[in-house]
């Protein structure tokens, strides 16, 4: 107890300097629980963008997102598989409907099994290849249009046949285009990104990992050259999740690097500062040990606060990111528990090994010379 009134009493002595530090701990704090957090709750997203369609599996060549890498007509044989109990081509293309609204536009056939997962709000679906469009009610709301009114998809016009809602914010802020018209709209010929694929019932006493690990292999030999994978492993590792969490946790690491520096600094001009007292302390009997422990406590409490701040900044920029009108159409975070837990573990982590060099300095200090320090 007494080690934790001195920590913080030290720690007041500069309080300009303490909360500069503790800022800096709270922008990397904050870095690590916005991004990170948004990269988690975008490939969630994804699960749930499968989850919510009943898509057990997708069949493609090369990558996923590759919006045309793979033959329509390989449908038609997947279908016949035993194992298959639907296959619905899908393709996606990144478009921009304003200078301020981009939106992903996914490619259907209006048999698609995918519709189920959609409730109609406005209007009607699609029929064949009519030069038509689906708004998500999220990207409908951005854009400010409503079924019946027009639209521009890659220069074309395109009427707005409904507005749906959908259970998942990926399909929400998206939009969807007959097969073909986004073909060709995007040169793609006959190609498409890819089959969502349903599976049919398994056998009793068939785990469902053994269901998946069994319809790959059914897939994969009757079509050489495609690959098949479950829909979960898919939304975890595709180019644009790995792109999102490798960029979110470079962005982070380059934060909380910049906090250790910072509470290095101060740490050391606190030790700095208070050679002499040190010096008192080691001549009535402190040991090397205790005195690191008091510098670290000193440190932790700067991480704990700079922590706390990070929390706070953190859940603010996400609902500011949700906010603005540009941003509006991307998964909203919700961050748990757990991922609040590990950033609070963090910010005392990074804390503690930004004061271990200054502490272990001050500890080392013999008692004589630190006492004729001025």
């Amino acid at each position: 107890m007494f080690l934790l009134q001195m920590g913080f009493a030290n720690m007041l002595r500069r309080p300009f300097r303490a909360a500069l530090t503790a800022c800096g701990v709270a922008l990397g704090i904050g870095a690590f629980v916005a991004l990170v957090g948004f990269a988690d709750a975008f490939e969630e997203q994804w699960r749930q963008f499968y989850r919510t369609k009943g898509t057990d599996m997708c069949v493609f060549r090369g990558s996923f997102m590759n919006k045309a890498s793979t033959d329509e007509s390989a449908g038609a044989k997947l279908r016949g598989i035993p194992v298959v109990a639907d296959a619905a081509p899908v393709s996606f293309d990144l478009v921009d409907f304003t200078p301020d609204v981009s939106a992903v536009v996914q490619g259907w056939v209006d048999t698609s099994f995918e519709f189920e997962s959609l409730t109609l709000v406005q209007g009607r679906r699609f029929q064949g290849d009519e030069p038509a469009v689906l708004l998500g009610e999220i990207l409908a709301g951005s854009l400010g249009k409503k079924a019946g009114d027009w639209v521009e998809v890659q220069g074309a016009p395109m009427l707005i046949a409904g507005v749906f809602r959908a259970p998942d914010t990926f399909s929400a802020s998206s939009a969807v285009l007959p097969l073909h018209q986004l073909q060709r709209l995007s040169d793609l010929g006959a190609k498409v990104a890819g089959f969502h694929v349903r599976l049919r019932p398994s056998s009793p006493g068939v785990s469902p990992e053994d269901r998946l690990r069994r319809a790959k292999l059914a897939i994969e030999s009757q079509l050489p050259g495609l690959k098949a994978m479950p829909a979960g492993v898919v939304a975890g590792d595709n180019h644009i999740v790995n792109f999102i969490r490798s960029t979110a946790w470079a962005t982070s690491l380059i934060a909380l690097f910049i906090a250790v520096l910072g509470v290095a600094n101060t740490m050391a001009m606190s030790v700095f500062e208070r050679t002499r007292e040190i010096g008192i302390l080691r001549a009535l009997g402190w040991s090397g040990p205790r005195i690191v422990r008091l510098i670290l406590l000193e440190a932790s409490v700067l991480g704990f606060a700079g922590g706390l701040l990070g929390l706070a900044a953190g859940r603010f920029g996400l609902w500011a990111l949700a906010s603005i009108r540009a941003t509006a159409g991307l998964p909203r975070v919700y961050p748990s528990m757990v991922h609040f837990g590990e950033a609070m573990c963090i910010a005392l982590a990074i804390s503690l090994a930004a004061g271990f060099l200054p502490a272990y300095r001050g500890a080392m200090f013999p008692p004589t010379t630190a006492l004729r320090y001025e």
